[in-house]
């Protein structure tokens, strides 16, 4: 393969990548508390090229990475939406361990239990599940703390990170924290009772990245036709000699 083809070819590759990133955005651009796929470029050289970077370096998606900037809040009057103002992630329950995602839109069940709308308890400090009585309105203070009656009956457990490299997406709204990555009690966090935080990329945003994207993408196309082209009238044209 020639060096036009061969980089254009690995240009349509990352583009490609970059498509499924903006997909799952677009389809999330609603998701309360969902946090933005985004890509980081990188140059590939072939350990063959022989100190010939013009032949042999192409781009490429080195890794994608989570945007974690926080989305707008909005005003809901539901008692039980809870959004976070500041850096921090609500802990929950998860089928094979805690999981934490900035999605507060919870529910009570019939037992009492405070759950995410997938089903999965809400987290007080003590890591247990949060119980509450379902027939009482329920206060929620800034710091977590939750009331009925005028009665403490506990806490919203909201942890940091001092990275969130180690954080990694389960599905659209929930993160898994790696085994070396150490939480603690979110010290800037505030919470606001009646309010959801809106998904951060936005359709408009989403949409004009996509048709970049794909003009991007023919670009990329026009470049392996005008290869492919070259190469045959070469072909041709040696025939001839």
């Amino acid at each position: 393969m020639d060096p036009l083809t061969a980089i254009a070819a690995s240009g349509l590759r990352a583009r490609m990548e970059s498509l499924d990133l903006l997909a799952n955005n677009v389809a999330n651009a609603s998701t309360g508390g969902y946090k933005a796929d985004r890509e980081f470029y990188s140059l590939y050289t072939s350990p063959e090229a022989a100190g010939d970077e013009s032949l042999s370096t192409m781009p490429l998606i080195e890794r994608p990475w989570v945007d974690h900037s926080q989305g707008i809040l909005h005003t809901t009057g539901n008692a039980l939406d809870v959004a976070i103002s500041g850096k921090g992630f609500f802990a929950v329950n998860g089928p094979s361990g805690p999981l934490y995602t900035r999605n507060g839109s919870f529910r009570l069940a019939a037992d009492g239990r405070l759950t995410t709308p997938d089903g999965y308890p809400v987290r007080n400090p003590q890591g247990t599940t949060l119980t509450l009585q379902t027939t009482r309105p329920v206060e929620i203070a800034r710091d977590g703390t939750v009331t009925q009656d005028g009665a403490i009956v506990g806490k919203l457990e909201v942890v940091d990170f001092t990275s969130t490299a180690g954080l990694s997406k389960q599905g659209s709204n929930y993160f898994r924290a790696d085994s070396v990555l150490k939480s603690a009690p979110a010290a800037d966090a505030s919470l606001q009772q009646g309010s959801l935080e809106a998904s951060n990329t936005g359709s408009a945003e989403a949409a004009v990245r996509l048709v970049s994207v794909l003009r991007q993408f023919e670009m990329m196309q026009k470049a392996v036709s005008i290869g492919t082209d070259m190469n045959k009238r070469a072909i041709e044209e040696v025939a001839k000699v």
